[in-house]
């Protein structure tokens, strides 16, 4: 019986040959979807998936130095922004990577309430390049805790999921234990400046036993939206008490808008 030969130029091929085979029925059966429509891509929808990318507004400097406020142009070293000038935040410093707006608000609200979690490396790696600043020289990373129910609700903390992919990024340790939620605050949604500030007041703790493990470092928060900041220092608060040299913040959005300065 003879043998059939195949030539070795195709034999080279099969690995390509299977691998775009498979990338081709993947596709087919589990098609990717884009993570701010959230609808499934074929190949004539990848342009327009593109453009709406290109759509998101990133934040880089310059900004206020404390509160990362965008600035439409360099205002000089330190500068700071209005509010920060007439209430400084009790962190220390605070980045963000991405404008909260009409177009970037679904990625986050399909993260945080759809449980969409196939953004974590985009995400994670956008907040790293925002916050090099604060991540430089950090010794952990501490997400923003939910309180025990809305965490039973959810089931995730979306804080903790970008710490975690952050830390495993960067290799900055990330503690998920050391601040507690005491207060199941109401939603902040709608609230002023300072009824924001009011309500999320004395709602975070530090647990008695991680208290000395904050002493004198370097923490940075992590959450998923700036809004006003005022979670932010209600958590940077006793972290501070505690003994942390320094608290910085970072998020993935923030809400630019014009400032609310509270008299």
């Amino acid at each position: 019986m003879s043998q059939l030969k195949v030539p070795y130029s195709l034999l080279r091929s099969l690995p390509s040959l299977m691998a775009n085979s498979l990338s081709r029925i993947q596709d087919t059966v589990l098609p990717p979807h884009s993570l701010i429509t959230g609808r499934a891509l074929s190949k004539d929808d990848l342009q327009m998936d593109t453009e709406l990318w290109q759509s998101l507004k990133f934040i880089d400097d310059p900004c206020c130095t404390a509160c990362g406020f965008p600035f439409e142009f360099e205002q000089g070293v330190d500068a700071l922004c209005m509010r920060c000038h007439a209430h400084m935040p009790i962190f220390d410093h605070a980045r963000s990577a991405i404008t909260y707006d009409d177009i970037s608000r679904k990625l986050v609200l399909d993260f945080k309430y759809g449980g969409r979690t196939d953004g974590l490396e985009f995400f994670a790696a956008q907040m790293m390049r925002a916050g090099s600043a604060v991540l430089d020289e950090a010794d952990t990373l501490i997400p923003v805790p939910l309180h025990s129910s809305r965490l039973r609700q959810r089931r995730f903390n979306q804080a903790a999921l970008l710490a975690r992919t952050i830390s495993r990024l960067s290799d900055i340790p990330y503690q998920t234990e050391a601040l507690v939620r005491r207060k199941n605050t109401p939603s902040q949604g709608g609230l002023t400046f300072l009824g924001r500030r009011r309500n999320v007041s004395g709602a975070f703790n530090m647990r008695p036993n991680f208290k000395d493990a904050v002493k004198g470092q370097h923490v940075v928060l992590i959450d998923d939206v700036y809004t006003t900041g005022s979670t932010l220092s209600a958590c940077a608060n006793p972290l501070k008490r505690a003994g942390a040299r320094r608290v910085d913040a970072l998020t993935l959005m923030r809400v630019v808008r014009p400032q609310e300065i509270p008299k």
